[in-house]
């Protein structure tokens, strides 16, 4: 359920507020008004099928979700690298639990 709910709330407050969310998320970049609201729009669905994935008790993606999140952090880091933007220290942090929680469900759902 983290998985959706952040990229949900995320994408929600990138899409409807995005000033306000990036203040949240610790951002010094400028980043426009429209790119981060597409970034909202593509995490609030992206959290949505994730909530379809729980529903479906499809534990058979789960690795597919951890792969994902894998891939964000590494996306994360380099653009850390290329602004210095503490977003991405936060974003980082925010995604970073993810895996744990989610390898945790996995492993009890296997054992099922």
């Amino acid at each position: 359920m983290y998985l959706a709910l952040y990229l949900v709330i995320i994408g929600v407050g990138l899409l409807f507020a995005p000033e306000k969310t990036l203040e949240l998320l610790q951002s010094n970049g400028e980043y426009g008004d429209i790119f981060p609201r597409l970034a909202g729009m593509l995490m609030s669905g992206l959290g949505v099928a994730v909530f379809g994935i729980i529903q479906a008790h499809a534990f058979q993606l789960y690795p597919a979700t951890l792969a994902i999140r894998v891939y964000f952090i590494v996306c994360q880091i380099v653009f850390y690298a290329m602004t210095g933007d503490p977003l991405f220290l936060d974003l980082m942090a925010i995604v970073g639990l993810g895996p744990v929680l989610t390898l945790t469900a996995y492993i009890l759902d296997l054992r099922k």
